[in-house]
């Protein structure tokens, strides 16, 4: 089975979470894609979705799929997405697609989080992935030397605007021990908008795409 087999795979279980007449909450990503050609089997049972970016909501409205202002719900039932790096305790590194800052607010909305990923995604401590961090253009050189103080080498992500538009600063060669914390500290830097650490809000239900199939962790 190929990896995009297996994202496929893990796309497809989260069905499963997903309640008639619901609004869902739906990622960012290329798992997250098999997810949402899986939703368009069922979107005549749901009310539609509320996307964390611009292209997972060009993909559900050609599918057919309505897609609600975040600012129009109260809350969603379950949210959908994937993950650049997770670990035992489910905290992630998310934000490889630069859309961190709609996913954490996306996921903070919602009851349940379903992480959808292949094996490749597991690591024992997070970090090896660079941490993406959001951060308000003027401040950009200002968070940089605030991060190389916690230990961290960022580096500017030549070329990207967020769909908030901003910058994104990638952080390499973190040992990410204790991820709350460090979520914490990042956030605290004036100019950051968030970064891609979901600690405190992390995983609540893990699908892995394996080559025998999804494998569910509640």
């Amino acid at each position: 089975m190929t990896q995009d087999e297996m994202k496929k795979a893990a796309g497809w279980a989260a069905l499963n979470y997903v309640k008639p007449d619901t609004i869902v909450g739906v990622g960012t990503g290329s798992t997250v894609n098999h997810f949402i050609d899986a939703l368009a089997t069922m979107k005549g049972q749901i009310q539609g979705a509320v996307s964390s970016s611009v292209a997972s909501t060009e993909k559900l409205k050609q599918l057919g799929i309505e897609v609600f202002d975040s600012n129009e719900v109260d809350g969603l039932d379950v949210y959908v997405d994937g993950a650049d790096e997770i670990n035992a305790q489910r905290d992630m590194i998310k934000g490889g697609g630069a859309a961190l800052t709609r996913e954490k607010i996306v996921a903070a909305m919602s009851k349940t989080f379903v992480c959808i990923v292949d094996g490749t995604k597991a690591v024992d401590v997070l970090g090896k992935f660079p941490l993406p961090v959001e951060v308000i253009p003027m401040a950009r050189s200002y968070v940089a030397r605030e991060l190389v103080k916690l230990g961290g080498t960022p580096e500017y992500r030549q070329g990207v605007v967020t769909d908030n538009g901003n910058i994104i600063l990638d952080v390499h060669n973190l040992s990410i021990i204790n991820p709350k914390e460090l979520e914490d500290k990042i956030n605290a830097l004036a100019g950051v908008v968030t970064v891609g650490l979901f600690a405190h809000r992390g995983a609540d239900v893990v699908i892995t795409g394996t080559p025998e199939g999804a494998k569910i962790e509640e």
